[in-house]
């Protein structure tokens, strides 16, 4: 493996270990030695890697979020589900994989809003970048299903999508400290049966 190769390779390790231990431990309490530690990457050379704690911040962030757009994506693209049905199946995976993982972590972006949201300007951005990038591709489905006559009219796709972000959002701070999936379902009830339809 060249080196090029190998700092790629690196830096992918350390962010995936970055998503890990944010997730477990919060932006303060995770530092830069014990991320390196952990992936066996020599101490001192995060600067490698990254400018500063954080900038690997946001490039965390970034990591976090690709995944569950993909995601999103894949399931807004099987010819087997129409839009709607895109859209909840893909948030039942969600509630599984929560339950799978006992409740804990919740997302990501959640955690760090609250935890540094008004104190860095630089992971701020990226938060609100991600957050967007995400709400997006919920629009995309609902802009499909409200073309469709699943989901009402008399409010924008832009404007369901905030409020089913904002909501699960919440509902996974909530599920967190319930240590349930009850949130959850009540999320999804709420959304699919009594928000989105016409």
């Amino acid at each position: 493996m060249n080196r090029e190769a190998r700092k790629q390779l690196n830096r992918e390790k350390l962010l995936d270990r970055g998503v890990q231990l944010l997730m477990e431990n919060g932006y303060h309490a995770t530092g830069i030695q014990g991320i390196l530690a952990s992936v066996n990457i020599p101490k001192g050379s995060f600067y490698n890697y990254f400018s500063s704690k954080e900038a690997f911040g946001a490039e965390v962030i970034r990591h976090y979020i690709e995944p569950f757009i993909a995601q999103l994506d894949d399931f807004l693209s099987r010819p087997d589900l129409d839009p709607l049905s895109a859209l909840r199946s893909y948030f039942d995976t969600l509630i599984q994989e929560s339950a799978r993982n006992d409740f804990k972590g919740g997302c990501l972006l959640g955690n760090l809003m609250g935890e540094i949201g008004d104190t860095s300007d630089t992971c701020r951005r990226v938060l609100q970048e991600a957050v967007h990038c995400y709400r997006d591709k919920i629009r995309q489905g609902l802009v499909q299903a409200q073309a469709r006559g699943q989901v009402r009219t008399d409010r924008s796709a832009e404007e369901l999508a905030d409020l089913m972000v904002d909501y699960w959002q919440g509902t996974l701070l909530r599920m967190k400290i319930e240590r349930s999936v009850v949130p959850l379902h009540a999320f999804m009830r709420h959304i699919f049966e009594h928000t989105l339809p016409g």
